[in-house]
């Protein structure tokens, strides 16, 4: 990240001032006020996200007090003990992994990180080779870094932050996109570790769940582009009313003070969005820079050439810097995607693409080296390449289906 950001920087001075002994004198000023425009505009989507973040951070809480992720994590341990045999003979390992993935699903990301951590330390008690990653171990990172989030909340939230009609028209389009991931991902670890994948429980969960998915998209194959979005908008609406209500119910049944849990859960989320602004404005700042001297756009419009070349549309390409940040960077992506949404709009093809390109995978290196890292793995096998491909599949399947609902 120190040399992407260094570098970014450094890249959209140079252009500057070649352009200025060219003879073009506006884009330095120009590169100056982008700049400063976009550590405005950091503090600006910041300050918008504090009211919503704050209020699902308070929901969140009271998810995870009321075990609602615990008894989740109950549900799915069986599909789990198939993907991951030698987890299946230490039951006590399987706890933290299904903690950590059913916290992924329900998109509690700060509850997501340090349950991680523990289910790596809990596979890394039995690991025969403490610095190199076992089978377990790569299958749980790649099923973090491509798992299907059926709650996409935060993109939910910048996209509401940006001014989207319907913040939650994108939620189909992700569930597919994250779908994509997770298979091509699962089944490529699985290739490589000799797992059968064709046991009747496996087979019967992927059924189920790509059944969901293609009554989706036949939808959106037969109502005209602007009835498919309303009604993923729809499905995402009442899921995520339906998953309040469930959070709520769970908590009332475990006997909590649902209002004191909530403050707790809010003071966090109010925090949470103080600490983007750094990282926020760092990004902005880059990618400001970067189109005001001309060098972001002398990319796109290279890699749009070659794909007009090539008779395909090409109008995707504006959103094509948040997939090649993705795996790099969380913080950048996220930064890339709040500025196609400034630039072409929330509701442009552009806009909702970024925002599914989003929310499709989780940032593979930076998962790869906290959860390796914090165990002391330095031989990581196959775990980066399949979560890259996996990264790949949910990144092209963001492409097609954004071209399905809003094409």
């Amino acid at each position: 990240m120190n040399g992407l950001f260094a570098g970014a920087l450094l890249l959209a001075v140079a252009l500057a001032l070649v352009q200025l002994l060219g003879g073009h004198a506006e884009v330095a000023p120009a590169v100056v006020q982008g700049m400063f425009s976009g550590a405005n505009l950091a503090v600006e989507v910041c300050l918008g996200l504090v009211g919503v973040l704050t209020l699902w951070s308070g929901l969140f809480r009271l998810a995870e007090r009321s075990r609602l992720a615990e008894r989740l994590a109950l549900a799915v341990a069986p599909v789990l003990g198939r993907l991951m045999p030698s987890v299946g003979r230490h039951p006590e390992a399987l706890g933290p992994v299904t903690l950590n993935l059913s916290a992924n699903m329900l998109g509690l990301d700060n509850a997501a990180t340090p349950l991680g951590l523990k289910a790596m330390e809990a596979l890394q008690r039995h690991n025969p080779k403490p610095d190199t990653a076992s089978d377990s171990q790569i299958m749980f990172l790649v099923m973090n870094t491509s798992s299907v989030t059926l709650l996409p909340v935060t993109v939910m939230m910048y996209r509401a932050q940006q001014g989207a009609a319907n913040p939650a028209d994108i939620y189909l389009p992700l569930l597919m996109a994250t779908t994509a991931s997770t298979f091509v991902g699962v089944w490529l670890v699985a290739r490589l570790q000799g797992i059968r994948l064709s046991h009747p429980l496996i087979l019967a969960v992927a059924a189920a769940w790509l059944g969901l998915l293609a009554i989706g998209a036949g939808m959106a194959l037969t109502l005209p582009g602007e009835s498919a979005a309303r009604v993923s908008g729809l499905a995402g609406a009442v899921i995520l009313l339906l998953v309040v209500a469930t959070f709520i119910g769970s908590a009332l049944r475990a006997r909590l003070n649902v209002y004191e849990t909530f403050i707790e859960g809010a003071r966090e989320g109010f925090d949470t969005a103080v600490r983007l602004i750094p990282y926020l404005v760092a990004m902005l700042v880059v990618i400001a820079m970067l189109r005001a001297s001309g060098g972001l756009d002398l990319l796109l419009d290279g890699i749009r050439w070659l794909v007009t070349l090539s008779g395909i549309d090409s109008r995707f390409v504006d959103a094509l810097p948040v997939a090649l940040l993705k795996p790099l960077s969380g913080s950048g992506a996220r930064a890339m995607m709040i500025e196609v949404m400034q630039t072409h709009g929330v509701d442009s093809l552009a806009g909702r693409m970024a925002a599914v390109m989003q929310g499709s995978t989780e940032t593979t290196f930076y998962v790869l080296a906290v959860y390796f890292g914090s165990c002391g793995i330095v031989r990581i096998r196959h775990a980066l390449w399949c979560g890259l491909a996996a990264d790949g599949a949910g990144l092209f399947t963001a492409v097609l289906a954004s071209y399905l609902f809003f094409g």
